[in-house]
């Protein structure tokens, strides 16, 4: 299960890029493991490295100083593409903790919320202005508070966003839905004792 959602700052991975299906984010030759883990390397690998596998020292997530940042600033329509949880794991696994589009595609924003990745959407006039507050100033800094449902942006601005509320609940509490369930298991087990079924379904022994 994901850690505990809590506040944290970080400095923005600009990706302008529009429309990245989940193919680029990661290419179906690395869904054959069914682990969270370990793929940070075949996140964006088409793009992050050549044709003989070196990595391209030009893009984005290859260079030094984008090492440790935790939000990724990106074109609009991220996602798009086939349903797949390895892209969100791929780019947990990397340390992306939060993405900021103009908009998500729909599985993609469900499938990220229940891995522990916040797709937050901003408008065009803010993506725009965070676009070039980077290229001011590319070391700047954004809160991403998910309890107040806030970004706090450079210069004192505060960004307020929408997110389903039960997954905010699961992402604060760092629980997927079984896991929410498990918790609740004496309260499910008290309500089927005061309410026992026609047919008793459960195992014997």
């Amino acid at each position: 299960m994901p850690e505990p959602f809590s506040t944290f700052s970080s400095a923005l991975i600009p990706l302008p890029a529009e429309n990245v299906d989940t193919d680029q984010i990661i290419p179906a030759r690395f869904l054959k493991t069914t682990e969270k883990s370990g793929l940070a390397d075949a996140l964006f690998y088409d793009w992050r490295y050549d044709a003989g596998g070196e990595p391209r020292p030009d893009f984005v997530i290859n260079l030094p100083e984008m090492q440790g940042r935790q939000v990724l600033l990106a074109g609009d329509n991220f996602g798009s593409g086939s349903s797949r949880e390895h892209a969100p794991w791929a780019l947990t696994s990397w340390g992306i903790r939060a993405i900021l589009s103009t908009s998500f595609a729909d599985i993609f924003r469900n499938n990220a919320l229940k891995n522990g990745l916040l797709p937050i959407v901003v408008d065009e006039d803010t993506h725009r202005q965070l676009f070039d507050q980077f290229a001011a100033q590319p070391d700047a800094e954004v809160t991403i508070d998910l309890e107040a449902q806030a970004v706090h942006l450079p210069g004192d601005q505060d960004l307020s966003f929408e997110v389903d509320p039960f997954a905010r609940q699961m992402l604060l509490e760092g629980k997927d839905e079984i896991g929410w369930v498990l918790d609740r298991s004496d309260r499910i087990d008290a309500w089927e004792a005061a309410n026992p079924a026609r047919v008793d379904t459960r195992p014997k022994g």
